[in-house]
C-alpha cells in the first residue's frame, strides 16, 4: 500500500492553479512588493498580497453567493476555495466517513482579535476546519495542525499516518494564511523582516519577506503499482533549542532528514533536490546548511521558494511541495530567486538558475519557532 497524490490546488498572488504558479516560478516572476506604510504600520515592509478583487471574481466563479457570504474573512475564503478546487480534481466523495479533512494554519483569523465585536470562536483555525468539513458534508471531526512554520508539512505527515493506519481512504490537506498588521508587526518585533527582496542563503541576506497563499493536496491509498506522486516517509523532530531561534547545530533538521532517508530507503544520489525552508534570516539558512551537510546531502541541489512568494506560513509546506512536484515532472529544479553569493558556512548547492534533472525523488524540509523541524520524502513513480 502506498500514499498517492490525486488532487491539488494553489491560490496565491501568482495564480489560482498549480500550473499558473509553476509557470510564474519558472519565469522568475514574483508579486513581492515594498510597501511604505501598509495598514499604517510605522515601517516599510516587502510582502506579497492576493488582490481582493481578483479573489472575489474567482470565488464567484467557483461558489454560490450565499457560501461566499458565509465564509466572511479572507483566510476562510482562500482556504475553502483551495479545498474546493482540489476535491473537485481528485474525484473523491468528500461526504464519505473514510475521508478526513486536515487544516494547516499558523494564525487562522487572528486579525479578528482587533474587532470590538469579537467572535472568539471564529478566531481559531479549528473553527474554520469544522466549517469546511461541514460545507463538504463530511461526518468526521477535522484535524487542525498549527505548529509554526512547519504546519503545512506536519499536516501532510499527519495525512500519511492516517492513511497508512487504514482508518481512512483519502485525506484532504489544506494550508492557508493571510497577512495582517498583527502578523507583520510580530515578525518585525523579532527583527526578522527585510524591507527589500529576500535572498535565501546569500551573503547579503537581510531577513524574510511575508506572503499570502492557500494550497491543498488530496492523498489516497493505492496499490504498489500505481503511477504518480507518492509520499514515502515523514518525520517531525523538535530540538527545543529556543522559543524562536533555530539550533546552531541543525540538530532537529538533521534528525528529521536522516529519519526520512532511512524510512524511504533513499540516498543522496536518488534525490533531484532538497526543497528547503530558506527564509533568508541569518540563523535559519545557516542552520539548514549545517543540517544538510551533517546528513551527507551536500552534493544535492538545494532550492527555496521564498523569493517568489515570501513566507506563506501555514500554506508554505503544501505550496512548496506541490511546486517541486510540478517542476520535476518537467525535469527541472527551479532557481532560488534572490540568491547570489553563498553566505553560509557549509558548501550547499543552492540553485541560482533552473537546472535539468532526470530524477523524480526529493525531500522537503522545514523548520520553525520552538525548535520544531519536519522533513518528508516524495517520489514521482512512473513519471
Amino acid at each position: 500500500m502506498i500514499v498517492k497524490k490525486i488532487g491539488e490546488s494553489i491560490i496565491s498572488p501568482l495564480g489560482f492553479t498549480v500550473e499558473e504558479n509553476f509557470q510564474s516560478v519558472m519565469n522568475g516572476r514574483s508579486e513581492l512588493r515594498r510597501y511604505e506604510s501598509l495598514w499604517n504600520l510605522p515601517f516599510p515592509c516587502f510582502v506579497s498580497l492576493i488582490p481582493d478583487e481578483i479573489l472575489e471574481a474567482e470565488l464567484a466563479r467557483e461558489l454560490s453567493a450565499n457560501v461566499v457570504a458565509s465564509f466572511r474573512t479572507k483566510f476562510e475564503k482562500i482556504a475553502l476555495l483551495s479545498a474546493v478546487k482540489s476535491v473537485k480534481q481528485s474525484g473523491i466523495d468528500p461526504k464519505s466517513e473514510r475521508v478526513i479533512f486536515i487544516l494547516s494554519s499558523t494564525k487562522g483569523n487572528v486579525e479578528l482579535l482587533a474587532d470590538e465585536n469579537l467572535d472568539l470562536e471564529r478566531v481559531t483555525p479549528a473553527h474554520t476546519a469544522q466549517r469546511m468539513a461541514n460545507f463538504f458534508g463530511n461526518p468526521n471531526m477535522p484535524i487542525t495542525v498549527s505548529n509554526a512554520c512547519i504546519s503545512g508539512l506536519c499536516a501532510q505527515i499527519e495525512a500519511y499516518r492516517c492513511l497508512m493506519s487504514g482508518q481512512y481512504d483519502a485525506a484532504v490537506v489544506i494550508g492557508a494564511d493571510v497577512l495582517s498588521p498583527f502578523i507583520v508587526a510580530g515578525f518585525q518585533s523579532l527583527k526578522a523582516l527585510s524591507d527589500e527582496q529576500c535572498r535565501p542563503f546569500s551573503a547579503n541576506r537581510r531577513g524574510l519577506n511575508l506572503g499570502e497563499a492557500a494550497a491543498a493536496v488530496v492523498y489516497t491509498v493505492a496499490d504498489d503499482s500505481a503511477d504518480g506522486w507518492r509520499m514515502l516517509a515523514g518525520a517531525v523532530r523538535n530540538d527545543a533549542n529556543h522559543i524562536s531561534g533555530p539550533s546552531r547545530t541543525g540538530e532537529g533538521s538533521y534528525r528529521a532528514l536522516c529519519s526520512v532517508l532511512n524510512d524511504s530507503g533513499l540516498t543522496a544520489n536518488d534525490l533531484a533536490c532538497l526543497n528547503v525552508h530558506g527564509t533568508s534570516t541569518m540563523y535559519n539558512d545557516e542552520m539548514e546548511s549545517i543540517a544538510i551537510n551533517r546528513a551527507g546531502l551536500n552534493a544535492v541541489p538545494v532550492n527555496a521558494m521564498k523569493g517568489y512568494y515570501g513566507h506563506t506560513l501555514g500554506a508554505a509546506g503544501i505550496l512548496e511541495t506541490l511546486l517541486t512536484m510540478r517542476a520535476l515532472e518537467d525535469g527541472k529544479v527551479p532557481a532560488t530567486r534572490g540568491f547570489d553569493e553563498l553566505g553560509v558556512t557549509q558548501p550547499v548547492l543552492v540553485t541560482s538558475e533552473p537546472i535539468d534533472t532526470q530524477k523524480r525523488a526529493f525531500v522537503k524540509l522545514l523548520s520553525g519557532f520552538g525548535g520544531c523541524n519536519a522533513a518528508a520524502s516524495f517520489n514521482g513513480y512512473g513519471l
